[in-house]
């Protein structure tokens, strides 16, 4: 799976339309989260909605969305069909729920997404590989021991978005800038092997 992460947009949502769009055009996310506390991502989604369908784009007003299309022509119905697509598109886009964190499974690790690292406890730190936060003024990619920490970090010129790949063995993170060139780059792989056993009173031949 292929998940685009996106930082704070810290109010400019223009710089986050942007990275949300680079993710899914050029990155070909399956999902994209942004892991922050406002509503930034929803408002981006909500005016891309607008200009595809009209006023409403809700779901509810589907029908009568279609409604139209009785006396239009293949054109127009053609143009209706592809603007219903692109609207449900936008459901790739989604927004960590505030306070909340969300799991997700990636290579067959537990990756934790979380806006303030500092929330988490001792049970959310040892079930994860992989934390995902939001919080931090610049991207960061930080081993401790057998886990992983990592944050996008504010939408801008050092970092904001990223890409999750877990499709060739681990996890490959990239994180990338405002302008959508890779700032950073790492692989969460296989666990380390542990240490061999030692076996005590045992003798030998």
């Amino acid at each position: 799976m292929r998940l685009g992460v996106l930082g704070p947009a810290q109010g400019d949502l223009p710089a986050l339309a942007r990275g949300a769009q680079r993710l899914l055009d050029e990155g070909h996310a399956e999902r994209v989260l942004y892991v922050a506390e406002d509503d930034a991502l929803d408002r981006v989604v909500e005016g891309w909605a607008q200009r595809l369908v009209g006023a409403d784009p809700t779901e509810g007003a589907a029908f009568a969305r279609a409604l139209r299309c009785a006396a239009a022509t293949p054109a127009e119905i053609d143009a209706f069909v592809a603007s219903e697509r692109a609207r449900l598109r936008l459901r790739l886009l989604r927004s960590l729920p505030p306070g909340q964190r969300t799991i997700e499974i990636l290579d067959g690790r537990v990756a934790l997404f979380v806006f303030d690292k500092a929330a988490l406890d001792e049970e959310d730190v040892v079930a994860a590989s992989l934390l995902v936060f939001g919080k931090s003024s610049e991207p960061l990619i930080q081993r401790v021991g057998a886990r992983t920490f990592f944050s996008p970090g504010p939408i801008g010129l050092e970092g904001g978005a990223a890409l999750l790949d877990d499709g060739q063995g681990g996890v490959r993170i990239e994180v990338m800038n405002a302008r959508g060139a890779v700032t950073a780059r790492e692989i969460v792989g296989p666990a380390a092997v542990g240490p061999r056993m030692r076996v005590q009173g045992g003798s030998h031949g």
